[in-house]
């Protein structure tokens, strides 16, 4: 079995349940995972709302950022899916879990897969603030 079990850039609701569940393995003494929402403030701004897109490659690169994860650490499974589209205030956006033998492996590993993902992989945020201004964050 892949250590790679869940992959995935989707306009549906994402599940901290299902990418839990994708990274279980009997060998597994730690289960790290990150879930990030869309919060209501940022930089002082009010936020209504924002919007996720993503380059036809982000898939790709989300899962060459997941392997190179799995081949720093002694990781025994990894998932990573990030929502596209229009969310609203409290949606998950972004949800990571890395299964190793050890907690501390698998709080390292998911440090490193989530901030490798924001860096690397092209999907850009538009968030929308209630001034009626609009700012796109991650863009090359």
């Amino acid at each position: 079995m892949s250590v790679l079990r869940l992959i995935a850039v989707r306009a549906a609701e994402l599940s901290v349940d299902e990418v839990r569940a994708a990274v279980a393995d009997p060998g597994a003494g730690g289960i790290a995972l990150f879930a990030g929402t869309v919060r209501d403030l940022d930089h002082a701004r009010q936020v209504t709302g924002l919007s996720y897109s993503a380059h036809p490659s982000a898939a790709d690169e989300l899962r060459r950022v997941a392997a190179v994860v799995a081949e720093k650490f002694p990781v025994l499974g990894i998932a990573a899916v990030h929502r596209v589209g229009d969310l609203a205030i409290g949606d998950l956006a972004v949800v990571v879990a890395v299964s190793c033998p050890h907690r501390g492996e698998a709080f390292e590993a998911c440090r490193a897969l989530i901030d490798e993902l924001k860096a690397s992989v092209p999907i850009w945020k538009h968030q929308l603030f209630a001034d009626g201004e609009g700012e796109w964050v991650g863009t090359p």
